[in-house]
């Protein structure tokens, strides 16, 4: 049996997933509770976050930009502006796990789950 130690690239995929489903799962439970769950498995990391939230994520498509497409935002640095910043994190996610999902959970809820191997 293989016991070897996960690679330390694998801390950061980790790290960046686990963020983006706890910040995902914090802005759908408004106040609620949230639960995250992770668990070794053979050869991947199963991270789990669930919510009390009934809305479903939702994946947004990735827009590529052109070089002369790409303007400064003279409001970038104010408190709450966020133009053209959300949305990246399940793509994020996608391309970083080995699986990913969503499981419904009853009587409400659901837990956005992804695997990152090694």
């Amino acid at each position: 049996m293989d016991h070897a130690a996960p690679s330390s690239g694998i801390a950061g995929d980790v790290y960046q997933v686990a963020g983006e489903l706890v910040a995902n799962a914090v802005e759908a439970a408004l106040y609620r509770e949230i639960r995250v769950r992770f668990v070794r498995e053979v050869r991947t990391v199963m991270l789990a976050v669930w919510d009390s939230s009934d809305a479903m994520p939702v994946l947004r498509p990735i827009v590529e930009l052109s070089l002369e497409e790409i303007v400064p935002d003279a409001r970038a640095l104010e408190p709450g502006h966020n133009a053209g910043t959300r949305g990246r994190g399940l793509p994020i996610v996608q391309a970083l796990a080995a699986e990913c999902g969503v499981t419904r959970t009853e009587p409400h809820g659901k837990w956005v789950w992804a695997r990152v191997a090694f």
